[in-house]
């Protein structure tokens, strides 16, 4: 990004995490700008890929997806070409909505979001059928207390 945000770039990124189906009108009218100006500003923070995109939040139990499972995995092997088949393997699998790489104890970190404790077995059973892992532990949410918390800026 060539400029750092001002407080007007910080309140249109705040009103849109908040509700990405905001109209321009809207979103000027909240920001206090001219629909023009909000609209400009809106398209930089785009081009600048500080916005990457849009989405909906779902309720998951609605859904029938009431079990969060984060997956912790440790490997021996640390080569690209096996991180590279890693990401690709975990990636595939669509009960995946989160994956990072860490540091401490644990390599990996993927968050799973599947429907109950049979659905996540075959997840776990697919992605080690595909690759070989050094250790998994698994936990359970119990509870959401916050989730898609939006990004401070």
């Amino acid at each position: 990004m060539d400029e750092k945000l001002d407080q007007i770039d910080k309140d249109i990124i705040a009103a849109m995490q908040s509700d990405a189906a905001l109209s321009q009108r809207r979103l000027a009218e909240k920001i206090g700008l001219s629909q023009n100006a909000c609209w400009r500003r809106l398209r930089r923070l785009y081009a600048d890929g500080v916005i990457t995109g849009s989405t909906i939040r779902l309720d998951r139990q609605k859904l029938g997806l009431g079990l969060v499972v984060f997956m912790m995995v440790r490997t021996r092997h640390h080569s690209s070409d096996w991180l590279n088949e890693f990401r690709r393997i975990v990636l595939n699998l669509p009960e995946v909505v989160d994956f990072f790489r860490i540091g401490g104890e644990y390599d990996y970190m993927i968050k799973i979001v599947t429907e109950n404790m049979d659905s996540y077995d075959k997840v776990y059973q697919r992605l080690i059928e595909q690759i070989e892992l050094d250790s998994v532990t698994s936990h359970f949410s119990m509870e959401s207390i916050a989730e898609q918390r939006p990004l401070h800026v």
